[in-house]
């Protein structure tokens, strides 16, 4: 019973007993003092390790041929550009025979001309217009009039000629039905215009509208428009060229 340890049991004034391991309470302070020294050296050696890593890593080994500018008074002036142009190759020249036609040659004063006047640019354009309406018949050196005969004009196609009496067929000539389209019973219908001279005779014949068979009215329409014959259109009491507008229709009787 000696070996093993007591506990000894005290009554505190309210009543209380009071116990524990009274040999550790007195060590409680010695041992806190000593961990708290304990952690601030480890701090204290972390710190300092962290440091001497961080100095030893920026110092690296400089690469051989690396020069460290401190300041811009150290630069050196940039060199010159003529220093670092390529030299020229030196090329020869081609040899070029002198021309031997329009060399002017030295004459005597005498064989010389004494006054010798070269038209400019401008004098030459003008000599060129009036040439130009002298020829054709104009007057003013600004505009070129060219006069055509009312015998031979003719309305372009779309310009409309006024008339107090419109053109009249005197004889027309029948389309030929094409034969492809007769066999096929195909009908169609074809809006010719045609140009009437002042004579009656058909000029010109354009297809306005085709009948869209693809059966050969058109060129059977357009043959015999040009062998139809008119009365020419009047105006003031002469005749006139106009362009007439008319369609041509095939039919098919015994259909």
């Amino acid at each position: 019973m000696s070996s093993e340890k007591t506990m000894s049991l005290k009554t505190t004034p309210g009543g209380f007993i009071s116990y524990g391991a009274f040999e550790l309470k007195r060590s409680y302070q010695k041992n806190l003092g000593l961990g708290v020294i304990l952690a601030g050296l480890l701090h204290i050696v972390v710190i300092c390790g962290f440091l001497l890593y961080s100095q030893a890593s920026t110092k690296l080994p400089e690469a051989k041929g690396v020069i460290r500018i401190k300041s811009l008074a150290e630069l050196a002036a940039p060199p010159s550009l003529s220093q670092t142009q390529a030299p020229q190759i030196a090329v020869a020249a081609p040899s070029v025979a002198p021309p031997s036609v329009g060399i002017p040659e030295a004459v005597a004063d005498e064989e010389a001309p004494e006054e010798v006047t070269i038209a400019t640019q401008a004098e030459l354009g003008k000599m060129q217009d009036l040439s130009a309406t002298s020829i054709v018949g104009g007057g003013g050196g600004d505009s070129i009039a060219v006069e055509i005969s009312s015998e031979e004009y003719l309305p372009p196609p779309g310009e409309f000629v006024p008339y107090d009496e419109a053109p009249v067929i005197i004889s027309q000539v029948i389309p030929e039905y094409p034969p492809l389209a007769k066999q096929a019973g195909i009908e169609g219908v074809v809006l010719l215009e045609v140009l009437v001279d002042k004579k009656g005779n058909v000029r010109d014949v354009r297809v306005t509208k085709p009948s869209g068979a693809s059966a050969g009215f058109e060129e059977s329409a357009t043959k015999a428009a040009y062998q139809t014959k008119w009365k020419p259109a009047i105006s003031n009491n002469q005749p006139v060229a106009v362009r007439v507008a008319y369609p041509v229709r095939f039919t098919l009787k015994n259909k």
